[in-house]
């Protein structure tokens, strides 16, 4: 009986080892991946580009990667980040999940280089506490410091800024492409500098708005899809149509398409959107077509016209 106790004895001292040097094992593991942001503490680091994997700040629709953070590591388990709207830097919490993987200012990151004098960052797109390997994870921010920029590379913030000779010759030919086929949805390319529309007659008033909404939507849909509210006076009879048109680069309106439930007036309701534009918006409006880059193009708007007779 002796013998029984004195190997269930020994049983659960070496379980019980073999569990503490389990556990000190996953500490040390978990401090060896955690990252020491002492070595960079107060240190202002400005993110001077922001591009997808293949090293473009554009994708095929026209949305533009745009840097804008500004960041201070403080400590280990803090981070200041600059808020536009307080117009200061703002504390947050520096949350350290495994491996190299961060959490700050609602956002996932993965430190991808860390240094005194540059720190890339990759973006993770996090949903049910999973990396979604999709085109919003592979997102690379490359940040300076404030030293790196003045002493080193002898460049200011807005030089490193501006976009690369690869990304002009992108936009280039995604733009010829868009201006060679205007009216086809496979070339699509949404001007960074959207269409200008600016009334010549007190007979019509037109206002761009935004549907940009800081819980639902990010900024770039106010120049991926502009919108704009026109209102007409004197209309040949009172009406009201929200339809999409094309701007091509010399100013030209045309109607590309419009919700409809009836196949059999489709024909007829697109003429008489057409006529509105030819008749109302072409003359009464100065219109300035979209841009990418300083290259005028080809590009999609959504109009809701008013016409009050």
């Amino acid at each position: 009986m002796k013998s029984v106790f004195l190997y269930l004895y020994l049983l659960l001292t070496l379980t019980s080892i073999i569990s503490c040097q389990s556990n000190s094992n996953k500490a040390e593991h978990k401090t060896k991946d955690s990252i020491n942001f002492e070595s960079i503490k107060g240190i202002t680091f400005h993110e001077v580009n922001r591009k997808f994997e293949n090293g473009l700040s554009f994708d095929t629709i026209g949305f533009q990667q745009e840097p804008e953070w500004i960041i201070r590591f403080q400590r280990n388990d803090s981070v200041e980040v600059y808020s536009y709207e307080l117009k200061k830097l703002v504390g947050f919490y520096l949350h350290h999940d495994h491996k190299n993987y961060y959490n700050f200012a609602r956002e996932w990151f993965a430190v991808k280089l860390l240094s005194k004098d540059s720190i890339i960052l990759q973006r993770l797109e996090v949903k049910s506490l999973r990396v979604k390997n999709d085109d919003r994870s592979n997102v690379y921010m490359t940040f300076y410091s404030e030293d790196y920029m003045d002493k080193v590379l002898r460049k200011n913030k807005e030089e490193l800024m501006r976009p690369s000779a690869k990304d002009t010759a992108f936009v280039r030919e995604r733009i010829d492409l868009a201006n060679a086929h205007p009216l086809d949805s496979a070339y699509l390319f949404a001007a960074r500098n959207p269409v200008k529309l600016e009334s010549k007659s007190k007979a019509i008033m037109v206002e761009k708005f935004s549907s940009f909404d800081p819980l639902t939507k990010s900024s770039s849909y106010d120049y991926l899809y502009p919108e704009y509210k026109i209102n007409i006076k004197n209309a040949y009879k009172n009406f009201n149509y929200a339809f999409r048109i094309v701007v091509d680069t010399s100013g030209k309106i045309t109607v590309y398409d419009f919700p409809t439930y009836e196949e059999d007036t489709k024909e007829n309701m697109k003429k008489v959107l057409q006529g509105i534009c030819d008749i109302y918006l072409s003359n009464l409006l100065k219109v300035t077509p979209g841009n990418t880059l300083g290259i005028p193009q080809a590009s999609l708007i959504t109009v809701y016209v008013k016409g009050k007779s």
